[in-house]
């Protein structure tokens, strides 16, 4: 009504009223009433925003890629961004009087994008596949280093790559690669636990071999220690036989010394024998036979005195012509012949 406007702005909204060419108001989160045909307003949004891109680029081996990401930026000086963009409100107060308000988004993806394509010109495919951080990381430097957007009063508050992905040829043939190699590795793991297994049983042979030769030697070991000892059994009973036979030997020269001495000494007896019985037959030969059959005689029994008696008579008996005994004394002799 009569041109007079109320005004009320989000505390995430940076307001410049501008009046005859100067700022008469300025700040985030203000209400105000201003007379719209003399006011220019200029609001510029302060609050983060989340821009997402994606664009098709080229690797060092001719291989297209789609990059997929989003870019988080905040408009940090709207006093300068105000200069160099038009943020003017339209007359409504609804809308911006210019399309800038949708140019800064797209010139962030703009620099993002030759960032990107500056870092994928030097990988390959698979390098460019495999090392998005890295990627991340240098977009990001660049991005907050860049001085098109340090001018424009914007803080470039993070960026993320949600994906790389090549054409879906690209991305069959590389899944076939892929796939290969994974079937590759499995049977490779198989031959390596065939391996293993070949190598265990391998060792498990040996250990049994060993054991078999460790059990060989040990008994070995025993049949030479009992023929050591049955050796020395051996050796201890011939010496003991030899010393049985050096006693024996001993024994029987002792034996021998012995009899020599025996018979020396028998010897010796027998010529002192000889000797006296030599002596006695000189002496009885040089005597009377009477002389000697009648000392003979002494200590005689009667019967044997007859019986000489008789000798005597059978000597002489060619001279006897008649000799008669009488029955009593043949009685007599053999009485006393009779044993008792």
């Amino acid at each position: 009504m009569f041109g007079i406007r109320f005004i009320k702005v989000e505390p995430t909204d940076f307001v410049l009223q501008f009046k005859r060419g100067k700022v008469v108001r300025e700040g985030a989160g203000l209400s105000f009433f201003c007379f719209a045909p003399t006011t220019s307003l200029v609001l510029v949004p302060i609050g983060s925003v989340d821009v997402p891109f994606i664009f098709e680029e080229v690797t060092a081996d001719f291989q297209q890629v789609t990059v997929q990401g989003q870019i988080t930026y905040r408009v940090a000086d709207p006093k300068k961004l105000s200069q160099l963009m038009n943020f003017t409100l339209a007359p409504s107060g609804k809308d911006y009087a210019s399309d800038d308000p949708g140019k800064l988004p797209q010139r962030l993806i703009n620099h993002a994008q030759v960032l990107t394509r500056a870092s994928l010109k030097s990988l390959p495919l698979r390098g460019a596949l495999g090392q998005s951080d890295n990627l991340v990381s240098s977009l990001r430097q660049g991005l907050q280093a860049a001085e098109a957007i340090a001018s424009l009063g914007v803080e470039v508050l993070g960026l993320s790559i949600l994906a790389i992905k090549p054409t879906p040829e690209t991305s069959r043939a590389l899944e076939a690669e892929a796939r290969e190699q994974i079937l590759r590795e499995a049977d490779e793991a198989i031959y390596a636990r065939r391996n293993a297994a070949v190598e265990q049983e391998r060792s498990i042979k040996e250990n049994e071999l060993n054991t078999e030769i460790a059990v060989e030697n040990k008994k070995r070991q025993i049949k030479e220690t009992q023929m050591e000892a049955e050796k020395s059994v051996q050796q201890k009973k011939h010496e003991i036989r030899e010393a049985e036979m050096a006693a024996r030997i001993t024994l029987e020269k002792k034996n021998k010394d012995l009899v020599v001495l025996s018979t020396a000494n028998a010897r010796e007896e027998s010529d002192a024998k000889a000797y006296g019985i030599a002596a006695v037959m000189q002496a009885l030969a040089q005597t009377d036979p009477k002389t000697l059959q009648a000392l003979v005689s002494v200590g005689m029994e009667p019967g044997q005195l007859v019986a000489l008696a008789f000798k005597e008579l059978a000597a002489s008996a060619d001279k006897i012509g008649q000799l008669n005994i009488s029955p009593e004394l043949l009685r007599e002799l053999l009485a006393r012949d009779k044993p008792k």
